[in-house]
């Protein structure tokens, strides 16, 4: 235990010498996070309610048994998209903005000002409809 202790303590300082000595650990550490989950499983079962009565309307589509009108099921695709392009957008400007942290000159100040303009020219192109 004792040898194993300082091996750990001298491969976190990347010095280990004999790191393959280390692998038995990767396998070991997810037989037990595995057993741990199996047993979480298992006590989840025993634990759960058993033979709960279920009326007709909890095992409908909707959980509170109410039908859905078919006019209420259409999905609004264009809002839909609006939304998907407001998300790729940010999506991409936080890339951009994680991966230009330490850039030096306006290379972020240049990415801020292009999705800035990009979003005030979607905000526009829908005011005009």
């Amino acid at each position: 235990m004792k040898r194993l202790k300082s091996c750990l303590k001298r491969f976190f300082k990347k010095r280990c010498p004999n790191s393959d000595s280390n692998l038995f650990l990767l396998p070991a550490i997810f037989g037990v996070a595995l057993f741990a989950a199996l047993v979480i499983y298992w006590l989840g079962g025993r634990i759960s309610p058993k033979n709960v009565a279920q009326s007709v309307g909890k095992t409908a589509p909707y959980a509170c048994g109410e039908d859905m009108p078919a006019e209420e099921m259409k999905v609004d695709l264009e809002r839909f998209l609006v939304f998907a392009v407001y998300f790729l957008i940010f999506d991409v400007f936080a890339f951009l903005m994680a991966t230009s942290f330490y850039a030096t000159g306006f290379v972020p100040v240049v990415y801020s000002l292009i999705v800035l303009i990009s979003v005030a020219m979607l905000i526009l192109s829908r005011r005009h409809r």
